[in-house]
């Protein structure tokens, strides 16, 4: 009696306190959106200032109370839309970016530099300022974006970190083999790599080969970005980065940065070059103020596929609240905007290392509405486009990418791990019983039996083989071609253009003027974006999203999709979560 109401009273006393932790969570919310400030207003000198000392979000753009309530930065789109938007605003003179070691991947840093050259091109000035481009190293790509720029302010004693690029992947074979873990896995063909982190202890040949290559297109692509602009020769800056990092004097002496100075130094600079304004507005408050682009005219589909692409429904759990796209939302929004008669063409954006096959597949079908709708189908590829990523994208009437972009990654990977002998150390002894001579095919206790991986072998086969048809369906190749490109092979945009993978070089915006024109939109009038599905994503996921956990969740983030994939049926598409910096 006495305990029944013991419990009434702390359950009670829980539930009250509950709830007012409830109502004042709601109190904070409508306080901080009641009072979200408007910005200030665009002055008639103003200069625009960008921070880029740490990366941007390739997701759909986020909304102005977002920003508020959880302090994120407009998306890479809405950054770069804003920059477009301060280029025909004749109030905005001019622009500052802050930059830093960044960790922005190659193909972000292309689409920025492509939006920094139109601003210039509007006969607007932009100084990138840095404290440090990566302190001893780590600050190639920094700098690559900070050479768009008219000027390059370096922080006294500060550092310019060009070094070049480096590739590094961890091995866990032999961790595995001390827990009494085995991996086992089967893929097609020899380029297909993503799970050799578990089956090797170093690089295979293939992969190796695959690494020096991409690496020496990327950082191709580097040197000639920075020669145009420094006005170097490229022999030269591939000397200048075998001998960097570099001190602030150093640099100026060899022509990489324009003045050494402060932050008070550059917006004074920024200040005489805008005509006397003393005005400075951040994007944000821009944006705040001039009011988001593409709000008006024909409607152009958006539909955004960012992270590792699963079957069904994106669920809000932590660990793939930001990470993973659900293949039914994907096909959701595909049919929705073919059946809209309001829909014009439809713009797939694609940022993705792949995932299941089977949600691949799904996504291709939910493609074909679209041809028999008769409305453009045009794919974006961000810094990923590959594997599952590129399947998905095949069937569109134009791929659009990058040079920075990787690509491609034909092929199919499956397996498992088995953990027998890991129980068998640790004192845990399985029993079982089972009717079907392959019901233990996925079971984790034990390996495969012979015929339980030749029964994987041919099922990778039969993916390997669908995976290449659909590619020759859509971008009508022969089977000799696909197969020329495709055998698990990672390509940069660059080279997957000059091997037919791909149709146009550049980011979103270009992908934008290419849906316009196939739908007989002029490309000069304004037209209405709109995303599909309507957004799923709750409060819960954003809350997670801006969590302390999710920076420790990005640090390992690619080993977790790759252990993620495994949860699906075998046969995946992802390429090798290989860290390039």
């Amino acid at each position: 009696m006495h305990r029944s109401l013991l419990r009434r009273i702390v359950g009670g006393f829980f539930a009250w306190f509950g709830f007012v932790v409830f109502l004042m969570i709601v109190l904070g919310i409508a306080l901080r959106l009641w009072f979200l400030p408007t910005g200030p207003a665009i002055g008639d000198t103003s200069v625009l200032t960008l921070d880029l000392t740490e990366p941007l979000t390739d997701g759909p753009p986020t909304s102005v109370w977002e920003q508020a309530l959880f302090g994120t930065k407009p998306s890479l789109r809405q950054t770069i839309e804003t920059i477009g938007m301060a280029a025909s605003d004749g109030r905005v003179k001019g622009m500052i970016i802050h930059l830093g070691s960044g960790g922005f991947q190659l193909a972000q840093i292309q689409e920025l530099r492509d939006s920094i050259a139109g601003f210039r091109a509007n006969r607007k000035f932009a100084y990138a300022y840095a404290e440090s481009f990566g302190e001893m190293g780590g600050g190639t790509g920094s700098y690559y974006l900070a050479t768009s720029c008219d000027e390059i302010w370096l922080q006294p004693f500060g550092v310019l970190g060009l070094v070049g690029l480096r590739a590094e992947q961890p091995f866990f074979h032999d961790l595995l083999d001390k827990a009494g873990i085995k991996a086992t896995f089967d893929h097609r063909e020899q380029y297909k790599t993503a799970m050799s982190m578990f089956t090797d202890k170093t690089m295979t040949p293939a992969q190796r080969e695959e690494t020096d290559d991409l690496l020496n297109s990327l950082v191709g692509q580097i040197v000639r970005g920075i020669a145009e602009r420094r006005h170097l020769v490229e022999s030269d800056v591939r000397k200048l980065i075998d001998q960097g990092p570099f001190l602030t004097d150093e640099a100026i002496k060899a022509g990489l940065i324009d003045h050494i100075g402060g932050r008070d130094d550059i917006y004074a600079a920024a200040r005489i070059n805008a005509s006397g304004g003393n005005r400075t507005i951040s994007i944000q408050d821009y944006l705040r103020a001039a009011g988001s682009p593409h709000r008006s005219g024909p409607v152009i589909a958006v539909i955004d596929v960012d992270g590792l692409i699963l079957p069904g429904s994106t669920s809000p759990a932590p660990l793939a609240a930001a990470t993973a796209v659900g293949a039914d939302d994907v096909a959701d929004g595909l049919r929705e905007a073919a059946a809209d008669p309001s829909v014009r063409a439809i713009l797939l954006r694609i940022n993705s290392p792949g995932g299941s096959a089977v949600a691949s597949e799904t996504i291709w079908e939910a493609t074909l509405p679209a041809k028999k709708a008769g409305k453009p189908l045009v794919a974006s590829l961000g810094d990923l486009g590959a594997s599952g990523g590129y399947y998905i994208a095949a069937n569109a009437d134009a791929i659009v990418a990058e040079p920075a972009t990787l690509t491609g990654s034909i092929g199919v990977v499956g397996g498992k791990f088995s953990i027998g002998a890991m129980s068998e150390k640790l004192g845990i002894n399985w029993d079982s019983d089972q009717v079907g001579a392959n019901a233990d095919v996925s079971a984790v206790t034990r390996d495969y039996t012979p015929e339980g991986y030749a029964r994987l072998g041919k099922l990778i086969d039969d993916t390997y083989a669908g995976f290449k048809s659909r590619v020759a369906q859509g971008r009508k190749f022969d089977a000799v071609k696909v197969e020329a490109v495709a055998k698990g092979r990672v390509w940069t945009g660059e080279e997957a253009r000059a091997n037919g993978l791909v149709d146009a070089m550049g980011g979103f915006d270009v992908a934008l003027d290419l849906a316009k024109h196939r739908a007989g939109i002029d490309l000069g009038s304004g037209v209405t974006l709109q995303p599909f599905p309507k957004a799923r994503r709750t409060l819960w996921s954003r809350l997670v999203d801006r969590s302390p956990a999710s920076d420790v969740v990005a640090l390992v983030r690619p080993y977790l999709e790759a252990l993620t994939l495994m949860t699906a049926p075998p046969g995946a598409f992802a390429i090798a979560p290989l860290l390039i910096r």
